[in-house]
């Protein structure tokens, strides 16, 4: 099945900008995440397509990539770009042209180097709490992914005698093939660019060197962490015999908290008040992320104002400046009166009513400039 287009499993724009991918792919994260859908395939498969949507295009050189040449760029060919190579991959072009410009200048190039052997990175999304994000926090994460057999010890054979070399490209893992005025090198069809046979294959992983595996780790995740945020495990993600473990990745989403939001390192909340409170003023206790403060409500305030209170937002992890929390005063009409409060209230009515009154200025003026 074909691909879809990156920008459109994520729902943004060619345009967007590197917050929109990210808070784009943090609202599908969180819906298909496979803790929130379990037994779901059809979940974790659009799961698994929005994080290699994020993959490419939150990374600046692969997203320029990407926009030209689309999911071409990552399939390791470069057959059909009109280039004439035949399908060979972008190693094999490197190796034609470091054959022939090192002949000419007396530089080798990469021709004739086996590249070193490395297993693929892992990625593990992780979704904490806007308190763990802010303050730190260790966590246990339990996966299942490519560990050295334990019954051969990742060496894939039985016993080390039933190892040999290849006799097709002789240990390099790669062959050297003339075709016309290039000399091309291509991976060894024997030995899969491993450069060794396996005679006598372990039973347990048929001579891979690894096999499926349970892992439990513990992850220290660092203060003031936000979405998208990674922290790499060296040497956790997917093994391979007779090569370099990858990294284990571990992503960050933030749950939504009914209370704060998140931008950058300032928080921001809501504070409901009483129009009475709101009118006379009045000192309240307001919550943080370090517990409660008081806020001195003056008097007049009106809804919409803000509230900064300076060092109670985040320190972000890449910075020692601490944000701050921006309070939003939001005045709120009462309801379910009784009858001395809706008693009370006709008589203020009443009085802030009058012509002369100068209680509501930007009621009187809105009025004033209709009837004008």
């Amino acid at each position: 099945m074909a691909k879809r287009d990156y920008y459109e499993v994520l729902g943004v724009a060619k345009t967007a900008s590197d917050d929109e991918i990210k808070k784009a792919y943090r609202k599908l994260a969180m819906k298909f995440h496979p803790d929130r859908n379990p037994d779901n395939p059809e979940a974790e498969e659009k799961f698994k397509e929005a994080s290699e949507a994020y993959e490419v295009l939150s990374d600046g050189e692969k997203r320029s990539m990407y926009d030209r040449m689309g999911h071409q760029a990552f399939e390791g060919g470069m057959g059909g770009a009109g280039g004439g190579f035949g399908g060979f991959s972008a190693e094999d072009i490197f190796s034609q042209f470091g054959d022939i410009f090192g002949g000419a200048f007396g530089g080798g190039g990469r021709g004739g180097q086996q590249r070193a052997r490395r297993g693929s990175d892992l990625r593990y999304v992780m979704e904490l709490t806007l308190e763990e994000a802010v303050k730190g926090v260790k966590k246990t994460i339990t996966f299942t992914a490519p560990a050295p057999c334990d019954a051969c010890d990742g060496k894939g054979s039985k016993s080390p005698n039933d190892v040999e070399t290849c006799k097709t490209c002789h240990g390099a893992g790669q062959v050297r093939m003339q075709q016309g005025f290039f000399s091309v090198q291509q991976t060894c069809s024997t030995c899969r660019g491993q450069g060794k046979i396996i005679k006598n294959p372990c039973n347990k992983c048929h001579g891979s060197g690894v096999s499926d595996r349970q892992q439990t780790l513990e992850v220290t995740i660092p203060a003031g962490v936000d979405n998208g945020d990674r922290v790499r495990l060296s040497g956790k993600g997917e093994a391979i015999r007779d090569g370099q473990s990858g990294d284990l990745y571990v992503e960050v989403v933030v749950r939504e908290h009914e209370i704060f939001q998140r931008d950058g390192a300032d928080l921001y909340m809501d504070v409901p008040i009483s129009i009475a409170d709101a009118a006379l003023g009045k000192e309240i206790q307001i919550p943080t992320l370090d517990g409660r403060v008081s806020l001195k409500i003056p008097e007049g305030t009106q809804t919409g104002k803000l509230f900064r209170l300076r060092g109670k937002g985040v320190k972000p992890v890449r910075t020692s400046m601490q944000g701050d929390l921006l309070c939003r005063i939001v005045v709120e009409t009462p309801v379910h009166l009784t009858a001395r409060q809706r008693e009370l209230l006709q008589e203020l009515q009443e009085t802030m009513d009058g012509e002369d009154s100068k209680s509501s200025p930007k009621k009187k003026s809105f009025f004033d400039r209709l009837f004008d």
